[in-house]
């Protein structure tokens, strides 16, 4: 590598990185106050008040990224331009260490972007299950109090009549909300929380379950044992997906197996895979944008980090609303930058001289 594609590198990497841990900081922070009065209301520590808050980061710090690589070129490219280094990289044929760089830093941007999606986000996703699932079993076995109703997740609200020397719960209650079609109450003359190791199961024993729905039907079954699962009166309804949890080459590898690729499982990978492309997309427009020196002075100076939100807004839009999928935003800036890079390194014929 020459030492201009390395110093170029160094300044787009550094400016990205930067830029990316004060974000990451500052959306682990958002998080810790969004959570912090259901976790204090739950008993818990301003330890897993950080735990969970970390765990719920990767998915916005994907989000984050691609703008973070963009917003970091810009910069750089800015700064080059404003110290005049960009003009004396073109004059003295540096373009293509300035393209070179560009493609490392679009290059690890797609491998950091990868590794996020694919692996660090499904943990995330396990950790953050079990534990809730956790703080869900440890309200219901200990911080529940008599005679006290407490909400376990938003739609989701436990009574108890008391507990014997054991940990058993006597006069349990349950209220569960969140299906705005179907509403369930559990009632059982006693309760146990037990755990296999992995997951936390509610027993309910001599008891009912209850079905009330919108239309005004209302259904009930008696039991003498029922289990449930604590994930399920701990998560809020609907967002519970086993595939979020499994990494990439653990759902290719099962679908090749048994050769089942179900349109979920499609719609996931291709997810998964267009943050790379969106990496892409975004340094070939900066690069396209800021990488050309011109003396020309805007009337209205914009920043250019806000042209970088514009373009990713305009970006998400398009992938939320195509019918072609997610990968249409991240394609589209790839085709438009790499038609302006075409167009502004395509030879120009020098100006004919005029003898005085």
């Amino acid at each position: 590598m020459k030492r201009l594609t390395a110093y170029l590198a160094r300044l787009f990497v550094t400016d990205a990185l930067i830029l990316f841990g004060v974000v990451c900081f500052l959306l682990w922070l958002v998080n810790c106050l969004r959570s912090f009065d259901v976790v204090s209301v739950k008993g818990q520590s301003i330890w897993v008040l950080g735990v969970q808050a970390l765990y719920t980061m990767p998915p916005l710090a994907i989000a984050f990224f691609y703008v973070c690589v963009g917003i970091g070129l810009a910069r750089a490219l800015q700064a080059l331009q404003a110290n005049r280094e960009l003009h004396i990289i073109h004059t003295s044929y540096g373009l293509g260490s300035l393209w070179r760089a560009t493609a490392v830093v679009a290059g690890a941007g797609v491998v950091g972007v990868l590794l996020l999606s694919n692996f660090v986000e499904p943990y995330a996703y396990r950790k953050l299950n079990a534990l809730s699932a956790s703080i869900a079993a440890d309200l219901v076995s200990s911080t529940l109090r008599p005679g006290r109703f407490t909400q376990v997740t938003p739609g989701v609200v436990l009574l108890i009549g008391g507990r014997g020397p054991n940990g058993e719960i006597r006069e349990f209650f349950a209220d569960d909300r969140r299906d705005k079609e179907m509403r369930r109450t559990y009632i059982a003359e006693s309760a146990r929380v037990a755990s296999d190791g992995q997951t936390y199961v509610l027993e309910l024993r001599n008891g009912s379950l209850q079905y009330n729905s919108d239309k005004g039907r209302f259904s009930e079954i008696t039991f003498g044992r029922y289990d449930v699962n604590v994930d399920q009166l701990s998560q809020p309804i609907g967002q519970s997906n086993p595939l979020l949890e499994r990494d990439t080459p653990s759902l290719v590898g099962e679908a090749m197996a048994t050769g089942r690729w179900s349109p979920a499982l499609v719609t996931l990978l291709a997810n998964r895979m267009a943050e790379g492309l969106r990496v892409i997309g975004m340094a070939m427009m900066m690069l396209a944008l800021m990488g050309f020196p011109s003396g020309r002075r805007a009337r209205i100076p914009v920043p250019m980090e806000a042209g970088v939100l514009l373009i990713a807004f305009g970006e998400r839009g398009l992938s939320a609303y195509s019918p072609l999928g997610t990968a249409t935003g991240a394609l589209a800036m790839i085709v438009i930058a790499g038609i302006a890079l075409l167009v502004r390194t395509r030879p120009r014929a020098l100006p004919v001289a005029v003898a005085p």
